[in-house]
């Protein structure tokens, strides 16, 4: 939602996520404790979360935040496991997303993982650019295992390799995730990838293939990177990625029904 310029309502925006807590998911990003300035759509998070209904809901929520008072804010709220911060392996994209080098902000991560620890919650660190980048940043998944060496050490558990701008390739997924799964065993990784319509059964192949059992998705593929060079790379289809993996006769514990649902809703949510 928060690529869109008109405002979304608070009581519609808390109707499509009470709808998604009903469907089964493991997971839902629910809302950014922000910036107001620079992410007006996600002003209100604190009081969609008051409209939540999460009685017999078995999903987690989590929160993105950019910095520590961004955490501060979201750590006051019991309802929420998760908070995901975004660190970039591209300097450039880390001074453009948070306006801090990426010494500066593991240095943030070190803080918020302290508070995290301290209020009971989960870091979920995002490794945004994580299959390469536009700047002629320097990237490789040596350097991605240098930096996810670095969180370990912080005590972070859960980290996202981030395919920002939609250039990853079967190929790079594939050797990213096999390369991090067999240095850090112990780490749960998860793919957060965005991919044209054509291309997302092969991506999740790839990091399915690799070990990878833990995806981010958004219903028919909204949102994306206002910097992917082709106006299609969007998150991938939850629907798409449901479709496959039951192709794989995995048994996700959705209610398809509700599930339905949460796809009309989105419709209207997006007006598409």
């Amino acid at each position: 939602m928060q690529g869109l310029h008109g405002f979304i309502d608070t009581t519609i925006k808390a109707a499509y996520i009470n709808t998604l807590l009903r469907v089964g998911f493991d997971t839902i990003d629910f809302g950014s404790f922000v910036s107001s300035k620079a992410v007006p759509q996600m002003r209100d998070t604190a009081e969609v979360l008051t409209k939540l209904d999460l009685s017999g809901a078995k999903s987690k929520l989590l929160a993105i935040i950019a910095n520590l008072r961004g955490a501060e804010q979201a750590t006051i709220f019991e309802e929420i496991t998760y908070l995901g911060f975004p660190l970039s392996l591209s300097e450039t994209f880390q001074q453009r997303n948070t306006n801090k080098s990426i010494s500066q902000a593991l240095e943030e991560v070190a803080l918020i993982q302290n508070l995290c620890l301290k209020h009971s919650k989960q870091l979920v660190v995002y490794l945004s650019m994580g299959f390469g980048n536009p700047y002629g940043d320097i990237y490789n998944p040596v350097i991605a295992g240098e930096l996810t060496e670095k969180l370990i050490n912080l005590g972070i558990s859960i980290i996202a390799p981030s395919d920002t701008i939609g250039c990853a390739t079967p190929e790079t997924i594939e050797a990213l995730f096999t390369t991090l799964l067999l240095a850090f065993p112990k780490v749960e990784f998860g793919a957060h990838l965005h991919s044209t319509p054509d291309t997302i059964s092969e991506k999740l192949q790839a990091a399915f293939n690799a070990g990878c059992r833990r995806f981010d998705g958004a219903i028919r593929g909204f949102g994306g990177c206002p910097m992917a060079a082709d106006e299609l790379t969007g998150n991938m289809a939850t629907e798409k990625m449901i479709d496959f993996f039951e192709q794989q006769h995995i048994d996700l514990h959705l209610d398809k029904a509700i599930f339905g649902e949460a796809y009309q809703y989105a419709s209207q949510v997006f007006s598409v």
